[in-house]
């Protein structure tokens, strides 16, 4: 049986679009085609890449080509999709003539979505990123957000961008989500950063750091789909309660490899990049309630050390 039980009956004749389906999107798709008990719902896959066309093809989607970053090539979505999930990240270094703050392409999907028969739910994938630093508290959902860098302002825009959807008639959900990780995912475990011996901060500088399987995250954006309530905030995170460097010592310690050495935040000015060092200038631990209760989805990963042993093991 599918781990997230039987969906309802209105799942018959769906049309699921997936819109940045990259390594989490195929595994949700695989979540998708292994629902037992109703017909499945056809499953399209937005790419603006002809070169992955028999890749989505070959994972049971049927690939449209658009551009997120050209309008004119997503009018054909308009009124396609009973259930929209959107991962496409928003764009990086702005163009010129492009606020450094905003989301053009969530902006761009939400107005073509508008033009004709609104999907019944749409759910965006976000970033815990919004909350910036919180010195290590425990997050629930309901608290403000701070972004502190351009890439988590943008998800903002993207997220306020996707509630006034919402308030259109879609029954919109944002999942916030922490750092990916999985064995079989590229750049999914910390392996390759204990080989080229990156530091970690001391222990009274480090920060508490939060983590989902790539597996477990696919199965939160499908019951999102059908579960999630409107203009609803979920964080998608594991029970870890790790900071940064026990999390890089447990991986360690588990592939053989050296600890970590400990460095000072001042340090770290000195010998890390600014894209990381902004990593370990957030602090916070999120809570998760939402995710198990009103989502109902029981992870298979319950702890970053249950994720890395089994793949590990097995």
């Amino acid at each position: 049986m599918n781990p997230l039980g039987a969906l309802p009956a209105r799942f018959r004749r769906e049309r699921v679009l997936i819109v940045g389906c990259g390594d989490v999107g195929l595994r949700a798709v695989r979540v998708l085609r292994a629902e037992q008990g109703a017909p499945r719902p056809r499953v399209l896959a937005l790419t603006s890449s002809a070169v992955r066309v028999a890749e989505l093809r070959a994972a049971g989607t049927l690939p449209l080509m658009g551009d997120l970053d050209d309008v004119r090539t997503l009018r054909r979505l308009a009124g396609l999709a009973t259930r929209v999930l959107h991962l496409a990240p928003p764009p990086g270094e702005r163009d010129a003539g492009t606020a450094w703050w905003a989301d053009p392409r969530t902006v761009a999907l939400a107005r073509v979505l508008r033009l004709r028969g609104l999907p019944r739910a749409l759910v965006y994938g976000s970033t815990s990123g919004v909350y910036g630093d919180c010195g290590g508290a425990r997050v629930p959902e309901t608290r403000p957000v701070a972004p502190a860098t351009p890439r988590a302002q943008r998800r903002v825009n993207a997220e306020r961008a996707v509630r006034h959807l919402g308030r259109a008639g879609v029954r919109a959900s944002v999942l916030r989500i922490p750092g990916i990780y999985a064995p079989d995912r590229e750049g999914g475990t910390p392996e390759a950063r204990l080989r080229r011996g990156t530091p970690a901060l001391a222990h009274e500088d480090d920060v508490y750091t939060n983590h989902i399987h790539a597996d477990d995250l696919a199965r939160a954006c499908v019951a999102a789909l059908w579960r999630g309530r409107p203009q609803r905030i979920y964080h998608v995170s594991d029970a870890s309660d790790l900071k940064m460097g026990d999390y890089f010592d447990l991986a360690a310690d588990l592939y053989g490899l050296p600890r970590p050495r400990r460095i000072t935040r001042d340090q770290a000015r000195e010998e890390l990049s600014p894209m990381l060092l902004s990593f370990m200038s957030e602090s916070r631990r999120l809570d998760a309630t939402r995710l198990t209760e009103e989502l109902r989805v029981r992870l298979r990963y319950p702890t970053v050390a249950e994720g890395l042993r089994s793949h590990r093991n097995g």
